[in-house]
């Protein structure tokens, strides 16, 4: 069993239930429910979630308020997180928008919320989450990703947003060259996502 006290916070970034990406957040499910570990999944298009920041909610961002429900829901479940998992697709060499729009529109300047800017830099507040899990699907294979396609997962999310929002752990697992994959291909990779153990 985990020796987490905090429940497991999952974002995922994907529209069509049908998709790998949803077969991979089901099997974290399934393993996080065989290891006990209590956990919350942010759908965020099921939630229908915007992420296109309006003309008010750009005006509140530095006072740390909000005029989007779905916001508020959100940065409480970061606070009360032990780890977070995130599972996306990875298009155009990058973050799908409505991703990168959680994390421009939910990530809060504020003592308690996410972070706080010094006359040094960012400074994260979600020291909480001690460890961050990273759950990717590419058309390029994960080597070319790397080394030709400018690794924007590890160097920029992990390497710099992460830990910028005070996420300093966090592990990528990335399934790539999936367009032309087997299936004895992506159950290694669902078999894999079913034994990682979950805990920091």
């Amino acid at each position: 069993m985990s020796t987490t006290t905090k429940p497991i916070l999952i974002i995922y970034a994907h529209p069509y239930s049908g998709s790998f990406n949803h077969a991979v957040l089901e099997t974290i499910k399934q393993n996080l429910t065989r290891q006990k570990q209590a956990y919350t999944v942010i759908d965020l298009y099921q939630d229908q979630f915007n992420p296109v920041y309006d003309t008010e909610e750009l005006r509140l961002f530095h006072t740390g308020q909000t005029h989007d429900p779905l916001v508020t829901k959100y940065l409480a479940l970061l606070k009360s997180a032990g780890e977070i998992i995130f599972v996306t697709p990875i298009w155009w060499n990058a973050l799908p928008a409505m991703l990168k729009g959680f994390i421009d529109k939910v990530m809060k300047e504020g003592e308690d919320l996410t972070h706080t800017v010094t006359k040094t830099g960012v400074k994260g507040c979600l020291t909480n989450l001690k460890q961050a899990y990273v759950f990717t699907t590419s058309t390029s294979p994960t080597l070319y990703f790397k080394l030709m396609s400018g690794n924007s997962i590890q160097k920029i999310f992990i390497n710099k947003t992460l830990k910028q929002l005070g996420i300093k752990k966090a592990k990528w697992i990335n399934f790539g060259g999936i367009t032309n994959s087997t299936v004895q291909q992506r159950q290694k990779f669902l078999s894999r996502c079913n034994q990682l153990q979950f805990t920091h």
